[in-house]
């Protein structure tokens, strides 16, 4: 009976580290290949253990400077996105307008359009614009899907924010920007940094808006579909393993800089006026 008793009190988290298993699984793969050294270009078998990857991970160029080129991309848009994306955020939540309806609506436009739809669409904009494909075009191109995702977590997390917390700053004669520094931002912070991290994990896996908008420029899921014809570089499993790890970190940063910035603001608190 004790059994039972045990088991039915820990059997969702049973479920729950299955779950996460099987997420984390196809990680823990491109992790495992990034140490291999397979017995051709067309194989993914695990043949030898090796650094070499690690070690000379520009071994082929041309997926470095693709590499860069994304980075470059992701960041820009992610920039881009992030802070128009919680400036509509704001809007949407706390404040009323005519047309508020409407643009809760299109909002979600860009999340339910299919990938296709959307890179031939603006392909056919940029066209019959006149602006020629590249750099810029695909940057336009990432922010345009980019921004929902970053006003959908921003204003999650807004709707779950206590606003009787900036009510008490205010009580305690703290000034809007005040209230806005000590509490709202450390307690949307990590709806932010989560939004950046989703928003630059997007761009930089786009394919296929890119690939419709990117003219002769190549980032790298292009320059990972070109090369599978001709057999995948190790070099590939590197770089897929360090932004996760990369993403993995800032997270944990995010984490502890959240902690220390409440606990500050508690401590501290809004000056007093004592006029």
């Amino acid at each position: 009976m004790s059994a039972f008793r045990w088991l039915a009190e820990r059997w969702v988290m049973g479920v729950a580290l299955l779950v996460l298993g099987y997420l984390a699984l196809p990680v823990l793969v491109v992790a495992a290949l990034s140490f291999n050294r397979p017995s051709n270009r067309l194989s993914y078998d695990f043949a030898e253990f090796t650094l070499d990857n690690w070690r000379q991970p520009c071994a082929t160029p041309e997926m470095c400077d693709a590499v860069l080129r994304s980075v470059q991309i992701g960041f820009v848009s992610t920039v881009v996105s992030t802070v128009l994306g919680t400036l509509m955020a704001f809007a949407l939540v706390r404040h009323r307008f005519a047309g508020r309806s409407g643009t809760n609506l299109l909002v979600f436009l860009p999340m339910a359009t299919p990938e296709l739809v959307m890179g031939t669409s603006l392909l056919a904009l940029f066209v019959s614009a006149g602006v020629p494909q590249g750099f810029w075009t695909v940057v336009v191109a990432h922010v345009m899907f980019c921004l929902s995702f970053v006003v959908v977590t921003v204003r999650a997390r807004l709707a779950g924010m206590d606003r009787r917390l900036e009510e008490a700053a205010a009580d305690l004669y703290a000034g809007p920007w005040q209230a806005f520094r000590l509490v709202t931002l450390p307690l949307v912070l990590p709806g932010i940094v989560a939004a950046a991290l989703l928003a630059f994990s997007l761009s930089f896996d786009d394919f296929i808006v890119t690939n419709f908008n990117s003219g002769t420029t190549v980032t790298f899921p292009m320059y990972v579909w070109g090369a599978a014809q001709r057999g995948i570089p190790p070099q590939v499993n590197v770089v897929g393993t360090a932004m996760f790890a990369i993403a993995l970190l800032l997270v944990l940063l995010t984490s502890v800089r959240k902690g220390t910035l409440l606990t500050h603001s508690v401590e501290e608190g809004p000056p007093v006026n004592n006029t």
